[in-house]
């Protein structure tokens, strides 16, 4: 496996792409990690990239967009002591100056130990060290783990003595990493800040990066209290209030509202408000606590009874809160508000309708 072209194709994919983010890498090493459950090598780099500074900026600016806007906080943790999360321990040394080569290299044995389920592929890792990176907390060194495990095809067009010659490369869209962590320097004693991306997002292949390799666990922050809660109401609301009650789509859609118009409307949440507002009949609250209590069982959630509402986990949250009613294929209602303008019932064929009522047309 020639492993010459991966620095070629990241500066080539680099340059194709401009950002807007703070921050200044230091250095960067890159290692392979393959599958060990497929017996895929382990290759690791002996020394740092060699980058100039047009490429640094670039390579920086480009790997930490893909957190900007994130403030979903994670914290390194182990179920034992804190010490014995072996990321937690290289990312230690790092901030206390040792050498990215030696300690990126016990990095990616870690991973590779890690990269043991059947679906997991083998890909780059690099591991990267920036300082001066803003984030909400201030201005702190950062250490920046990103894998790529999937490749695009790249036209290299050349030109020679008056020829334009044309080859196919195999390279990185940095657009496209698959898994990415940034650790902030800052509140060590607590885990670090710990921000995370990872496009296969669901899966038990999934976990492998953010639980096995890494070990974190979410801050209880506003944020964090804020997203969760209206993710479980939402799959509350869709799930089992539609199985449990029948509730008919028209009125799932008014909850949705009610629910999203409370967090929009309030500063604080507040468990027994919030129950009053908006579920309001008390056998859909009845049923409400018994899928907490279910989605505290199965997600290790703690729901908190009141927190500070976080409006930048609200405006997030607010994309999968779209009410759309899908009615066979022929037809999408998408319902912005009055939910009282909305009628369905069933005529003597026995065929389905909704009667909308509005007062203009565009």
């Amino acid at each position: 496996m020639d492993f010459s072209f991966y620095s070629e194709s990241l500066i080539f994919a680099i340059l194709l792409i401009a950002m807007e983010k703070t921050g200044f890498v230091q250095t960067a090493i890159i290692h392979y990690v393959g599958s060990k459950n497929n017996l895929d090598p382990l290759v690791l780099s002996k020394s740092a990239l060699a980058l100039d500074e047009e490429t640094k900026t670039a390579l920086q600016d480009n790997l930490l967009r893909r957190f900007r806007g994130n403030e979903e906080y994670y914290s390194f943790t182990h179920a034992s002591s804190l010490q014995f999360n072996e990321v937690f321990q290289y990312c230690k040394k790092l901030f206390a100056g040792e050498p990215l080569e030696e300690v990126s290299r016990e990095i990616a044995k870690h991973l590779y130990e890690q990269s043991v389920h059947p679906r997991v592929k083998g890909g780059e890792l690099y591991v990267v060290h920036f300082k001066d990176v803003t984030v909400s907390s201030g201005t702190h060194e950062a250490i920046g783990l990103f894998k790529t495990e999937n490749k695009s095809l790249f036209l290299d067009v050349t030109q020679e003595d008056q020829q334009i010659n044309l080859a196919m490369r195999e390279g990185v869209e940095l657009g496209k990493i698959d898994k990415g962590c940034l650790i902030i320097d800052h509140r060590e004693e607590e885990g670090y800040d710990v921000l995370i991306f990872d496009n296969q997002n669901r899966g038990e292949e999934a976990l492998y990066w953010k639980e096995k390799f890494l070990g974190l666990t979410p801050q209880q922050n506003e944020f964090h209290n804020t997203a969760h809660f209206l993710s479980m109401t939402k799959q509350f609301i869709t799930g089992q209030l539609e199985t449990e009650l029948k509730i008919p789509k028209n009125q799932q859609v008014e909850l949705l509202h009610r629910s999203l118009d409370y967090f929009k409307s309030n500063e604080s949440f507040h468990i027994e408000a919030f129950q009053e507002q908006v579920l309001q009949k008390e056998e859909v609250i009845d049923s409400f606590r018994r899928f907490g209590s279910r989605y505290v069982e199965n997600t290790d959630y703690d729901i908190a009874a009141s927190f500070d509402i976080s409006p930048d986990a609200v405006r997030k949250q607010s994309r999968i809160y779209k009410s759309v009613l899908k009615l066979d294929r022929n037809f999408h209602i998408y319902i912005h508000g009055r939910t009282d303008l909305i009628e369905k019932g069933v005529d003597l064929d026995g065929r389905k309708y909704y009667k909308i009522y509005y007062q203009e047309e565009n």
